[in-house]
């Protein structure tokens, strides 16, 4: 059975003639191109593309089908225009996955402002870690995805179908007992740990700093974390997000310059996207340039 996705793969390539400019265009990895172009000639039980030197060069089989999947495409994306002006954002239903700091603080602004454009669509929100929502996304269960990783991590969602759109950077801090800390300072102390990529981004912090850090405490909870921080059980690492979702008096801060984590939209499968879709994008977009970082002292005593 063919595939939308296939087709207009091959219809990339046969516009620019090079699976590198495909690529660009569709926001895939070169190999991703590569592996639809092969899944759609299984499909078809025909050869589409011929290598010629160091490019390709379509079939006549690959031509023919190009052509038609242009017209498809083309016929497929009318429709989805027509039925989005028809329905003009007033009804229909987009969800979204995030982490609790995201959905208690960039998500309700973003939420709000979808809301008052378009008050007949309905927003779905669930919270979920970024692993997890990504699973999601890909098996059709949401619409968008908001994940972070740590800055300069790989980014290997993008090898894996996925799109994702940049919508901010969050400082990370260190969580402690003490005013203007570093990380140095607490070789020797007993460090608190969260979720698999969190726990990560601290693991990794720490080893720049010449450590390893010693795990005692685990917890995904921002309010927990900084109720054992405070009892004196350890300290640990917060981004900003969740510091302005909630932050207690009796808590340092110290913000880690140079090291943020970098917050993404995340969509699935090929574009472009819905239009509820997009509206959401944007909003969230918008709600993250709006958000003011995390307050500074008098927090802390």
């Amino acid at each position: 059975m063919l595939s939308l996705v296939h087709l207009r793969v091959l219809a990339a390539v046969a516009h620019h003639g090079s699976v590198t400019e495909a690529a660009k265009e569709l926001h895939y990895s070169q190999s991703s191109v590569s592996h639809h172009l092969a899944r759609l000639e299984t499909a078809t039980g025909v050869k589409l593309v011929q290598r010629v030197g160091r490019g390709i060069r379509l079939t006549p089989e690959g031509r023919l089908l190009a052509n038609r999947a242009t017209e498809i495409l083309g016929r497929v994306d009318a429709a989805t225009n027509e039925l989005a002006a028809q329905a003009g954002l007033q009804a229909g239903r987009v969800r979204l996955a995030a982490n609790a700091s995201s959905l208690s603080t960039i998500v309700p602004k973003a939420a709000a402002a979808l809301e008052q454009a378009h008050p007949g669509l309905e927003l779905i929100l669930i919270d979920r870690h970024p692993i997890e929502a990504l699973q999601m996304l890909r098996q059709g269960a949401i619409d968008v995805a908001i994940i972070f990783r740590h800055a300069g991590a790989p980014v290997e969602e993008e090898e894996e179908g996925f799109r994702l759109v940049h919508i901010g950077d969050d400082p990370i801090h260190l969580v402690s007992r003490r005013p203007d800390d570093s990380i140095a300072n607490h070789r020797h102390s007993a460090w608190i740990g969260g979720c698999p990529r969190c726990q990560n981004e601290l693991t990794t912090l720490c080893r720049q700093a010449g450590f390893t850090p010693r795990i005692a405490s685990l917890s995904d909870d921002m309010v927990v974390v900084q109720a054992l921080v405070a009892a004196g059980k350890g300290v640990t690492t917060l981004p900003g997000l969740a510091l302005q979702a909630h932050r207690r008096p009796d808590i340092h801060t110290t913000e880690l310059t140079g090291f943020t984590r970098r917050l993404y939209a995340v969509t699935y499968g090929d574009p472009p996207d819905p239009p509820a879709t997009i509206a959401l994008i944007h909003a969230i977009q918008d709600s993250t340039r709006q958000t003011p970082s995390p307050a500074s002292p008098p927090y802390g005593l």
